[in-house]
């Protein structure tokens, strides 16, 4: 839940936000009691509305009534007058630019607060302020995500925006984002979904920045993006299991035999240390029925290995990440989120077109509210919240971004065939293109984008 404040009216700038243009907007919410509206106008108002007061007083016995009736309507007209120059000021930038008044959460509902669930709405198709930046402008789009450059043609999965049920996101500001994050540094730290919203991230702040002012330097595990006018960093970390693996290397980590040592984690953590924002994931690497644990070390021949049920080896490694972050994490510096699970669209009987099927040639997200693919394991969320609910009673606050169930919907917005092949495709391949469809990953721009929009919300308003 975000932080529990309340606007009489938030205003939020949205320019017009076309295919290439740099976004460019200032984000403003104005939280002001009406009592504090009535008490600024009465204040200004001393040296007139009061002396008439006394007047009144003064001859009360014939015009009482009268002088009441017009100091009343006075008032009103200076309550209105100020109640309007609020908005007006709420609603228009320094450059006169109408800014677009919206609710965000939690909003008013007949007198009772009601706080908006962001996560629970539909995708609404809006060409006109889709995409939020162009794929071939990028200058550090991914080869996994340029789904336009390796050939697909139907490009309609790019005009999508998340409409929340009974209220607002607001508009994205790379502006803003990049102000509170001035000598900042973000960090994403999990696999490759998490690589996938960083480079969305990237691509959202890059048409912002001049060439000479932003680079990407990677070292090992760590890429980083440098604003460097902001002294900003925007790092990727891969750590896709959380704690130490076998898989750990960014480059060569497709090997069969998972292993993790379930009770390490500072190999990786050091690299997190002292940053500003974390935002972890770790799902698909866990996709399996076993884990094989080690006891001891990847050099020690005398270690102990053993093959543990999925949940709880998922629910240890969870366990050293928790007990990671309330020893080593700064909570008055630092906030914490944790992405959910990022679905796969591998069957596509689960939307009604045959079993051999997957998300190949898909071009329409799924319409049907609360669908749920069996690729996300319910089970394993319930684990990750109950490890932050732990968290939080022990004064350690991680939000969770529950992005599953919007991207649930997307199962036009994979890579499929059309991204960078690492291994030559064979013949049989191309012929049955489905069986080497990329439905894991996403295309960019795309659904990450929205994660990315909650995220900055939460940084923002949360």
């Amino acid at each position: 839940m975000l932080r529990d404040f309340t606007p009489h009216v938030v205003g939020v700038n949205r320019l017009s936000n076309s295919r290439g243009d740099k976004m460019g907007a200032t984000t403003v919410a104005i939280e002001r009691d009406e009592d504090e509206v009535i008490a600024s106008t009465q204040k200004r108002g001393e040296g007139g509305a009061w002396r008439v007061l006394d007047m009144a007083k003064k001859h009360r016995s014939r015009v009482s009534w009268a002088f009441r009736s017009r100091f009343s309507s006075l008032m009103a007209i200076f309550v209105t007058a100020a109640i309007i120059l609020v908005v007006s000021t709420a609603t228009r930038g320094g450059n006169g630019a109408l800014r677009e008044a919206i609710e965000v959460f939690p909003v008013r509902d007949l007198g009772k607060e009601k706080a908006c669930d962001l996560f629970n709405g539909r995708w609404v198709y809006e060409s006109s302020t889709r995409p939020l930046y162009s794929e071939r402008s990028c200058r550090f789009m991914s080869d996994q995500s340029a789904c336009e450059k390796f050939g697909r043609k139907n490009l309609k999965y790019q005009g999508w925006r998340w409409q929340p049920h009974g209220c607002n996101l607001p508009s994205f500001n790379a502006t803003n984002l990049l102000e509170r994050l001035r000598g900042k540094r973000l960090a994403y730290v999990g696999d490759s979904l998490n690589r996938n919203q960083w480079i969305s991230m990237v691509c959202l702040l890059d048409s912002l920045i001049p060439d000479h002012l932003k680079s990407v330097e990677t070292t090992g595990s760590l890429s980083s993006f440098k604003a460097k006018e902001y002294n900003a960093s925007i790092e990727f970390y891969w750590s896709p299991l959380l704690v130490e693996s076998n898989s750990d290397d960014p480059v060569h980590h497709r090997i069969p035999d998972r292993i993790i040592r379930a009770q390490s984690i500072e190999k990786h953590g050091k690299h997190w240390m002292g940053a500003d924002i974390l935002v972890f994931n770790s799902y698909l690497w866990w996709r399996r029925n076993k884990m094989k644990v080690l006891w001891g070390s990847f050099e020690d021949k005398g270690g102990i290995y053993k093959e543990i049920d999925i949940l709880r080896s998922y629910e240890m490694a969870l366990r050293t990440w928790a007990e990671w972050l309330e020893f080593h994490v700064d909570t008055q510096k630092t906030r914490l989120f944790f992405m959910s699970i990022s679905p796969t669209h591998f069957w596509g009987d689960e939307w009604g077109i045959d079993s051999s099927q997957n998300c190949y040639n898909e071009t329409e997200p799924i319409a049907k509210e609360g669908y749920w693919g069996r690729g996300s394991d319910r089970r394993m969320m319930q684990l990750v919240e109950s490890t932050i609910e732990g968290l939080t009673k022990r004064g350690v606050n991680v939000q969770i971004l529950n992005i599953t169930q919007l991207s649930e919907y997307r199962k036009d917005g994979h890579p499929s065939i059309f991204r960078k092949q690492w291994e030559s495709v064979t013949e049989e391949q191309l012929a049955n293109p489905s069986s080497y469809a990329d439905c894991i990953h996403w295309c960019l721009p795309g659904v990450p984008d929205v994660w990315n929009e909650l995220l900055y919300t939460y940084i923002l308003f949360g």
